[in-house]
């Protein structure tokens, strides 16, 4: 019988996750018809041997080659079989009612393009970064911890319906790629996740392809995942991921904006990632605590590798 909704999944040295939100799937999701892929990356860190023993149901696809989240999607994508896909992070954990709840909000608005849920940090807080406005070059350059405290509502974070507290769902700009559900026939008449993209910035680069399609993009408060990796990774100062984010940034202004905004993006990048690496190094010698010195230092350095990134210093991120 044809499925309801397909549920991919993209692993990359995260089994024990991905058994948690497997495990999850079948225990909180009723009355619905699905079928969980899960495309492995080339970590062959163990995660078909532990679906086949533990969830034999699920399709498992051992890739030769770590394809990013966008080509791994798009490659999972075709085996689906079900009109409505979910594409799920890893590390995300399924809340009672969560999918049925997308699922209905896909299926009954005509112009529904992506869908997500609520997300929650592992211990039960909002997760502010589920909803996000369009990338600009002013909320790239504003976007620091204090201002979104200061002043969360703002329309440069696109976030404002995590506030109204009205439990209907609503039209939004950006939704977050830890959980997009998506129509099929969308999916395919966009072309997919853009694959100019290794990892980051292809969820808003698809959220605004909706938009450019005719559709909407909704946010469903009532339905909630737990994404255990969404706090961390924000706080990340792995070179890779910061290297990234801000190459991935740049790929997208210049894709829908051209190349005087993307480089005219870069040279802001280089300002505000040495004036963030000077206002770090004035800090340190009044850190005091070494938990407090450890965070500068780590800060320290990923602003030092953003601005080596814009001053054309990581040439190894263009091989993405």
């Amino acid at each position: 019988m044809k499925p309801d909704i397909s549920i991919i999944i993209i692993n990359w040295n995260s089994k024990a996750f991905v058994e948690t939100c497997v495990r999850s799937i079948f225990e909180q999701t009723r009355n619905i018809e699905f079928e969980i892929i899960v495309l492995d990356n080339a970590s062959c860190d163990g995660c078909g041997e532990m679906l086949a023993a533990k969830f034999p149901k699920v399709n498992f696809i051992q890739g030769d080659k770590n394809l990013g989240f966008s080509r791994g999607n798009n490659q999972a994508a075709l085996r689906a079989r079900a009109d409505t896909l979910l594409f799920l992070n890893p590390d995300t954990e399924v809340r009672p009612g969560a999918i049925q709840r997308l699922f209905a909000v896909t299926t009954s608005h005509a112009d529904a393009g992506a869908v997500g849920a609520r997300l929650l940090n592992s211990d039960g807080t909002l997760q502010d970064s589920c909803l996000q406005a369009f990338p600009t070059i002013l909320n790239q350059m504003a976007d620091a911890a204090i201002l979104r405290r200061l002043f969360p509502k703002s329309s440069l974070w696109g976030t404002m319906s995590l506030y109204s507290g009205d439990s209907q769902e609503a039209a939004v700009e950006g939704i977050s790629g830890a959980c997009i559900m998506t129509p099929k026939p969308v999916f395919d008449r966009v072309g997919g996740f853009s694959e100019t993209y290794f990892m980051y910035f292809e969820d808003m680069d698809y959220c605004l392809k909706v938009r450019k399609a005719g559709r909407r993009n909704y946010y469903v408060p009532d339905a909630e995942i737990i994404h255990h990796g969404g706090k961390s990774a924000a706080a990340s100062t792995s070179k890779f991921s910061s290297v990234m984010m801000a190459e991935s940034a740049w790929r997208f202004f210049g894709k829908e904006h051209g190349r005087a905004t993307a480089a005219l993006f870069r040279f802001c990048m280089a300002l505000k990632a040495i004036s963030r690496s000077m206002g770090v190094a004035l800090l340190y010698p009044a850190a005091g605590t070494s938990s407090r010195r450890t965070l500068l230092k780590n800060t320290f350095f990923k602003w030092k590798c953003v601005a080596r990134w814009a001053l054309g210093a990581e040439s190894w991120v263009r091989n993405y």
